[in-house]
């Protein structure tokens, strides 16, 4: 089937609590995607779980863990249609336990757009998801300053949020005179700035929820680029047999091709390619597809597992450099220090075996050569060492799979860029 209109992978980040799941299921009731009939059955469900006006995070949150705790535990797609786009969807759990399936979300986005809680505003987990969105390539954002109602529809309150939140996306990189902050509501009647202009915030006079969405572009498709697509499950399907899923990072996939999955090195034929419970020829980067393999049993390829071509593979390390920033880190950061480097969607513990130079962060120009440390604070160019074979690709090759999250201790410790893979 053709596609109708382009596609815009678009997700949705925040702190836990700042009413995403509820906004995102706002969106799907008012584009049509939830019914007031599905609505009701929700808010009965929330209410017989104690969970009042819960109903339209419901929309979201599907798994009964998810619904009992209140809580995005795991990533969730949805799709729905505005007037220019198809949209999916991407649930991101804003809980810092949940923080690795963040990271994925982030990796899969065309766009985001970030939810403040206008009452609480900047917390621990919007500022690690603001740099984490940097990290991981994502360059429009657009801010909800959500439960409006919650501050009376207050202007001189949302003012201030806004003040922080454009410091914090301008400390980051961002352009904040170039974001939208839109204040909405997801819970008052009519659904404030989501759809329709909102009667409560007469001082705002920017686009709703869904122009901002309209308003995103498309990024250019780095089709030319070799095939590299990070797999984020595989399943086994009866009928069909080992169905891996992922987003198409570069290049173009097609029925009937050869292609070979790193760093396991298992080869498989292509037999049909699935969007949307849809059978599609071929698939284009930033498509979130399935597909079934000839040749390939799920036992042998798994999340992390990069999938490519027998003539251009992905390249897999065994040793590679990469210039990183340490957000933040309670003591010094030495040769021997082994976080996990979260890349496309492989989590694998990397060594640091030689820091060569220390930078300034502001301009990268080298502030000292082999320094002993570096701490929060500093960019560094440092040579990582994997304790297990993994795919990373180096900057000039294809940028999409150079990117990568340093995490230990539970949290973000900073983000990097590889700039040079010697192979395993």
């Amino acid at each position: 089937m053709a596609k109708a209109k382009p596609h815009l992978n678009l997700v949705f980040v925040g702190h836990v609590d700042h009413g995403k799941s509820t906004l995102m299921g706002r969106m799907l009731f008012e584009t049509g995607v939830v019914s007031p009939q599905e609505l009701e059955k929700f808010k009965r469900l929330a209410g017989e779980l104690g969970k009042g006006t819960w109903e339209y995070a419901y929309a979201m949150d599907s798994t009964p863990e998810e619904r009992k705790r209140g809580v995005t535990i795991d990533l969730a797609h949805k799709k729905f249609e505005t007037p220019k786009y198809e949209v999916t969807l991407i649930d991101a759990p804003g809980h810092k336990d949940f923080i690795k399936n963040m990271i994925t979300g982030a990796s899969q986005a065309d766009a985001a757009l970030l939810v403040v809680a206008v009452g609480e505003g900047v917390q621990p987990q919007t500022q690690e998801h603001v740099f984490l969105l940097k990290t991981q390539g994502v360059r429009q954002v657009a801010v909800a300053l959500n439960k409006m109602d919650t501050i009376n529809y207050d202007e001189a309150k949302y003012k201030a949020v806004k003040d922080d939140l454009m410091k914090l996306l301008s400390n980051v990189g961002y352009k904040s005179d170039a974001i939208n902050f839109i204040p909405t509501s997801a819970l008052d009647a009519e659904g404030s700035n989501i759809k329709a202009k909102s009667p409560k915030t007469p001082w705002y006079k920017g686009p709703t929820l869904l122009e901002q969405i309209d308003a995103f572009s498309l990024p250019e498709k780095p089709t030319n680029l070799p095939l590299r697509v990070p797999i984020q499950d595989v399943y086994t399907i009866t009928g069909i047999g080992t169905v891996p899923v992922g987003k198409i990072e570069s290049g173009i996939l097609k029925n009937n091709v050869k292609v070979i999955f790193m760093p396991e090195n298992v080869v498989g034929e292509m037999k049909s390619i699935e969007m949307h419970h849809e059978n599609v020829e071929q698939a284009e980067p930033g498509d979130n597809i399935g597909f079934s393999v000839k040749g390939i049993d799920k036992k042998s390829i798994k999340r992390g597992s990069v999938m490519g071509t027998p003539d251009s593979p992905p390249t897999v390390a065994k040793r590679f450099k990469a210039q990183i920033m340490i957000l933040q880190h309670p003591t010094v950061i030495t040769a021997g220090y082994t976080p996990v480097i979260h890349c496309g969607t492989a989590q694998v513990a990397c060594k640091i075996v030689e820091i060569t130079a220390q930078l300034d962060p502001k301009t990268g120009s080298v502030k000292a050569e082999k320094p002993d440390f570096i701490k929060r604070g500093d960019a560094a160019i440092v040579v990582f060492e994997p304790n297990k074979p993994m795919v990373i690709e180096e900057k000039t090759a294809i940028p999409q799979m150079a990117t990568f999250a340093i995490r230990d201790m539970g949290m973000t410790i900073g983000a990097g860029v590889c700039i040079k893979v010697e192979k395993a």
